[in-house]
């Protein structure tokens, strides 16, 4: 049964993935564009990231659940994960 110490684990690892200033930026550029996302090739120009330092970004957003990808023909489309940023921000506010 999953305790409070596996959800500090677990959301230590999510803000980790937020932590850095590129990916910080795709969230809220991808939370601006919810529910509808972006695909990675209007990411990688709305933020001038080249898109081989995109895709490490994307994907690290993706192993810690925050983006959620899905393909579309020849693209793929990043969506942010807003139930997990929800679930996030009830567990920074749970003790208030």
């Amino acid at each position: 049964m999953p305790g409070i110490h596996d959800d500090v684990t677990r959301f230590a690892k999510v803000l980790a993935a937020i932590g850095a200033e590129p990916r910080l930026r795709v969230v809220r550029l991808l939370l601006a564009a919810h529910p509808g996302g972006l695909i990675a090739g209007d990411l990688s120009a709305e933020l001038d990231i080249s898109p081989s330092t995109l895709s490490h970004h994307l994907d690290r957003l993706r192993q810690q659940g925050v983006v959620l990808v899905r393909r579309e023909g020849t693209f793929l489309r990043y969506t942010a994960n807003a139930d997990m940023l929800e679930k996030l921000l009830r567990f920074l506010f749970a003790e208030c």
